[in-house]
This record gives structure tokens, sequence and C-alpha cells, in this order.
């Protein structure tokens, strides 16, 4: 396979962590984004590179516009992973935590892919990280009323932008996950033992975000095998 320049986002652990050493290894050129650059510097890739990125400034986007631009010219493949998980309970969760969660999972998506489109050719993938939480009818868990309506959010923009972009592309589509084994679930539920590995998943997203777009545009895949 051709290698191709892929961004992914929230990359300093668990799934981000991993895609970025799959691609990496497969020869594809990386752009990891996280706030902290050192776990996926720490690789020494020759075909990674890899900047603190921290979606809530204005100035960071920029650094990324200016890299694509410099260094790559297009884009193939964007996968908005990186995420914020909030367990607390409604009656506690303030305007600020709703605004802290709603701009990593949805204000940050948004932008990103925003800066990110011009670059991206017809053929082109973006794959937005979601979670079961966030589907209709799915199951609900008390204290994720932010994260859980953020993840919603981010699969209505995915469909609305599939849409929006039918005629040009890119394709874009997003992956509701069930619980998987990383450390954001075990800060929010200690002890929870989930029945899918960070390294599996990532697994599953790598190949997806490479070929999905050949068979799917606008839409959600629940990718769970447990509730959550």
């Amino acid at each position: 396979m051709k290698s191709k320049n892929i961004i992914i986002t929230g990359t300093s652990r668990g799934i981000g962590f991993e895609l970025v050493h799959l691609f990496a290894n497969q020869g594809h050129n990386v752009l990891a984004l996280s706030r902290n650059a050192q776990p996926v510097n720490n690789l020494h890739f020759d075909n990674i590179t890899s900047f603190s990125f921290d979606l809530s400034k204005k100035e960071d986007y920029q650094n990324v516009q200016k890299f694509i631009t410099d260094e790559w010219e297009h884009v193939d493949v964007l996968i908005n992973n990186a995420g914020t998980l909030l367990n607390k309970p409604f009656s506690e969760t303030s305007f600020e935590d709703f605004k802290n969660v709603y701009t990593t999972n949805v204000f940050g998506v948004s932008e990103l892919t925003r800066i990110v489109l011009p670059f991206m050719k017809n053929d082109g993938h973006v794959v937005n990280i979601s979670s079961m939480g966030g589907v209709q009818g799915s199951l609900k868990f008390p204290g994720l009323a932010a994260y859980s309506s953020s993840k919603g959010a981010v699969i209505t923009l995915t469909e609305l932008l599939a849409e929006e972009y039918k005629e040009s592309g890119p394709s874009f589509n997003v992956l509701a996950l069930g619980a998987v084994q990383t450390e954001m679930l075990e800060e929010a539920f200690p002890g929870y033992k989930a029945p899918t590995s960070a390294i599996d998943m990532a697994t599953y997203i790598a190949n997806f975000a490479l070929t999905g777009q050949n068979y799917y545009n606008g839409k959600l895949l629940q990718v769970s095998n447990s509730t959550p």
C-alpha cells in the first residue's frame, strides 16, 4: 500500500498512541497531536512528527496548518480520537465542566476538521471517534451527561459533514466505541475491566481508516462487544 499522510489526535496514551505506532510500522507518515507530545517522541520514528497540541488554543491549529503546508501539502486520513471523559453526577456538573468536555469532544473535532479539509482529496477519510453512550437508544449511565451528550453531537456532526461534502469528498464516518481498557477509562471508572484492549481497538480503527471510505460515507458504526 502506498504510504499515506495521517493525522491523529489524542496520541499520548491509549488508542491514539497505539494508532501512531501501527501506522508508523506500516510506513505511513503520521502527525501525532496531543497536549503531551513526549510519549510519541520517545518512539523515535523518522516518519512520525509529534508536537504539543491543545484543542482549545487557536495558535495550535495554525501550527498544524503550517506543518501541512510546508511538509506534506495534502492529508489522506484524519482521525479525531482525542476525548475527555467526565464521570460526575449531573447536579454537580457545572457550566465549566460541560464547556471543557465539549471543547475537546465537539468543538475541537469541528475546528481541526475545518482546518485540515482544504488539504484533503476526494478519496480522503475523516474518522471521528465517538462512544456507544452517544448512540440514540443505547444504554445510558448516570454521571455521563456531559460526555455522552458530546459524543452524540459528534455522531450528528459527522453525518452533516458527509452530506455537505458528498460531491467533492472526503468521506466522513464515525465509530461508536464500547468500553476499551485505557487509562482514561480507568480514571473515570476505577476497577472496571473492559473486554477490549487499546491495541485491539487501534488495530480495528487503523484498518477502517485506510479502507472504510471505500464502503461507507456518513455512517455510524457501533464497535462494541459489551455493555457499555
